[in-house]
Formats: C-alpha cells, structure tokens, sequence
C-alpha cells in the first residue's frame, strides 16, 4: 500500500443546465480512454481522485468514538465506498485517500492496494484540518502534474452520472474546472452558487446569511491540472482554512469555471448528521430492495467498467466472506456472460 509523504484553456463562466437527451444506463456502455492526451500543445494527464475523508465528526458524536465517519455504515456497506465507487464510474483508477493519522490505517487494512478492484490506492495523513482545498497542497506529489477530481468522503451520489463524466472529459479537452449545483432548501449550509437570468454564473459564496439562489455545491469538483498552483495562491479565511469556494471563484476570476445543475434524476445525500446518517441507509436500503442490484458495490463497479477480467472477478467472489454477496457477485456474473 502506497503513502505518500508531504511533499489553460478557458472555458466560459456559463451554467450548463441538464436537458432531455438519450443516456447510457450501463457503464460498461462508456469507453474511458485512460491514456494521457495531448492538447494544445502541451501533455495533459488523465484525471486522479481524491477522497477527503478527514474531520472529528463532531457532529455525529458520539458514533464517531468508536469509528471515523467515513467508516460508518450507510445501510449494508462503509460510507468510504460510495464515493470511492462514483470516482471509479467516472472512469478513475488513481485515487487518493486523505484522512487523520488515527484512522487513515483502518482505511487501509479495509481498501489494501486496490489492486484486486484493479486501481491504484494511495494514502495520505491530514494532520490538520485547514479546509477542504487543504486537500490539493497535501496532493501534490499523488497528483504529480495532472488534474484532479475532489469527492467529500461523506457525500453519496445516486443516479445516472453521465452528467460526472461529461465534467471529466470537458476538463480533460478544454482545461479549467466544473462544480456543481444541487437544488436544496436550505442553502445557507451550503457554498452556493450564484447566476443570472441568462444563466451566467456569478459568484459562489460560501454560506451566505442570504442566499442569491437555492442551488448548493456538493461536495464534487472537477479540476485541470492547475489546482495545486491555484490553491498555493489562496489565502486562508477568517476561520484560518483554505476554502474551497475562495478556490473555485479564482477559476471563476479567470472565465475557466463551468457549472452543470444537477437534474432530478440524481439524488445528493450529505451524511454528516445523525438523521441524515439514517435517512442515506434508509434510502439505499430502499434502492436495493426494489431493485434487487446493490448501489456502490465496488466488485461489480470495477467489473462492469472493465478494470478487471472475469477470472479476477471469480478470485473476488471466492474471497466474499458474506454469502448473500457472494450470491449477488455470481449474479452479476451470470448475467454479464
């Protein structure tokens, strides 16, 4: 297992809102071409990810004295694996994991290497926390030159993700940076984004008293492989972090920040409160009972996409120590052949 030790193209500031198009519902559908492109002259590196996976989980005490948020159960699964899982449905194979020092083992004795899920994990200790784009300084030698997707270790996302993967392949080709916005009733706990009646986004303030619009920025972002020099020019905020809202509206500055809103199909769970905790479970529970397919599972993720082959995929069923999992692994199986 890998730990690391510390260590412009522009695009128009537009709001791209969702419209009725034909999508793929099955990822094996997406062709993720994982090889560095060269663009405009200069080599531009596929993207990595990082899950953020710090904090005290003040919030949810005193569930998090036994373990870290992340590692909390979001109905049958650890919370960590869905947004590891929407990285890798974003095609993603390099991820980062960065945590407190207390914990940052547990991740790894539950994760090892990825080499079984055949990805490349990493891990990275979080002394501090000094805000979210703290991240991209700790990052820098994983991120080694190339652009960076974000995803907040308590944000869950259900849905079609196409609308992720037009935001990786926009920031690949063009360069620049795409966030997005999530429709919710209370704003004000939110970064928030802000635009006009043409759709041409503004600002995006981070939890403003009063809010200029109802549309939130979760906890995924999209960046090119300016990120790190970006966030060394950042000041800290009052409260002494590195924001990332103050990161986002520097793209913004510079006309190289894109926004798609996130569409009713796609469902948003921040799990950072105890009733938010029981409403995600209750959620995803629902979700696989109707279904009768599990959400995040991370063998048929890595399966489906094609970053392991049928013979790993029956070592993986084989080493399922649940035999209701291992039951639904050879289903996926079945299936596929």
């Amino acid at each position: 297992m890998q730990r690391l030790t510390p260590s412009h193209p522009h695009v128009n500031p537009t709001l791209s809102v969702p419209h009725h198009q034909k999508i793929h519902t099955n990822p094996k559908q997406f062709e993720i071409d994982s090889r560095a492109a060269v663009l405009n002259d200069h080599l531009v590196m596929p993207q990595k990810g990082i899950i953020l996976a710090g904090g005290s989980g003040t919030r949810l005490d005193p569930l998090t004295r036994v373990a870290c948020k992340q590692l909390l159960p979001i109905y049958d699964k650890p919370m960590i694996y869905y947004p590891l899982a929407t990285l890798l449905l974003g095609g993603i194979k390099e991820v980062l994991i960065i945590s407190t020092p207390k914990d940052l083992p547990q991740f790894e004795e539950i994760l090892g290497d990825g080499s079984q899920l055949g990805i490349k994990l990493a891990y990275k200790e979080q002394p501090a926390p000094d805000g979210i784009a703290q991240a991209f300084l700790l990052a820098e030698e994983f991120l080694d030159g190339s652009g960076a997707t974000l995803i907040l270790g308590d944000n869950i996302f259900y849905g079609k993700l196409d609308f992720f993967r037009r935001a990786i392949n926009g920031v690949e080709n063009d360069g620049g940076a795409c966030v997005f916005g999530y429709h919710v009733r209370d704003p004000e706990r939110f970064g928030v984004v802000e635009f006009d009646s043409a759709g041409k986004v503004l600002s995006i303030e981070e939890k403003p008293k009063e809010p200029k619009s109802s549309y939130a920025v979760p906890g995924l972002y999209v960046y090119d492989e300016t990120v790190v020099a970006r966030t060394k020019a950042l000041k800290p905020s009052p409260r002494g972090e590195l924001e990332i809202t103050d990161l986002n509206n520097a793209y913004l500055t510079d006309q190289s920040l894109k926004v798609q809103l996130l569409g009713r199909g796609i469902a948003w769970l921040d799990t950072g409160t105890p009733n938010s905790l029981l409403e995600a479970g209750q959620y995803i529970a629902t979700i696989e009972r109707q279904q009768s397919y599990k959400v995040a599972c991370l063998e048929e993720v890595a399966y489906n996409m094609g970053f392991i082959d049928a013979a790993q995929f029956d070592v993986l069923i084989a080493n399922t120590r649940n035999p209701y999992n291992r039951e639904y692994l050879e289903m996926v199986r079945d299936e596929k052949v």
